[in-house]
């Protein structure tokens, strides 16, 4: 359940050591600095909504101080997002942005600290992560973590990891959570496809066998609610 492959310099592979009470110390010093709920008229702003929902999904979103993320940029990407997702019927309606402190090692992507940090913040699911870079190799601009590869790591099912070299953020974002939400990790070849394997601007389209896939497995999962009719 990743794309966006990039090639790093190996100095990047270095990891800030974090190990036995040293990491416990460093992961004591997490805090949530702020939290804000949104409601879709702030999540559409400057999106549509779907004119008929079948299914509603309510995201926490996850940055940090200092990391260069703004606020105005990742509600902007989540509401090009939601737009693109609602061609499946599926209608964002509520999300939490979170607003976090953490040592630097936890805002980079990386199995071991990331656990940790997930395992402090504990949000709700499906979570994404708006950090500086990965130290995972290969390394993704973009990587999601659904039921099926989060055995080793189940702190980390149902999220979503974002880089700063993230290109086409809101498309991007919206390739990862149909991953999640599906949980699967295929691609397509299909011209202008969202899961084609490499985002790009015109890739925003998903066929009826991709909605009905990620509205059964998103609701099977809990990560989809059933709109009342």
């Amino acid at each position: 359940m990743m794309s966006c492959l990039r090639l790093l310099a190996c100095a990047a592979l270095v990891v800030a050591p974090a190990c036995g009470g040293a990491q416990a110390q460093d992961a004591a010093s997490i805090k949530v600095l702020q939290r804000q709920a949104l409601g879709a008229a702030e999540l559409y702003k400057q999106h549509a909504p779907p004119r008929a929902a079948s299914h509603e999904l309510k995201l926490t979103l996850v940055y940090f101080s200092g990391s260069g993320w703004s606020r105005d940029a990742i509600l902007k990407a989540v509401g090009e997002t939601a737009e693109i997702l609602g061609q499946c019927g599926v209608r964002l309606a509520q999300a939490e942005l979170m607003l976090a402190d953490a040592p630097q090692q936890y805002q980079y992507f990386q199995t071991l600290v990331s656990r940790e940090l997930a395992r402090t913040l504990q949000p709700a699911k499906p979570a994404i992560y708006f950090v500086t870079d990965t130290r995972q190799r290969p390394a993704f601009d973009a990587e999601a973590i659904g039921r099926g590869n989060s055995r080793t790591r189940p702190e980390l099912a149902d999220s979503v990891w974002v880089t700063r070299a993230t290109r086409d953020l809101g498309i991007a974002l919206a390739h990862e959570l149909v991953h999640v939400l599906s949980d699967s990790g295929g691609h397509v070849e299909e011209p202008g496809n969202l899961m084609r394997e490499d985002t790009a601007p015109g890739n925003t389209r998903l066929s009826a066998a991709q909605c009905a896939q990620l509205r059964d497995v998103g609701a099977g999962n809990g990560l989809l609610r059933a709109v009342a009719e």
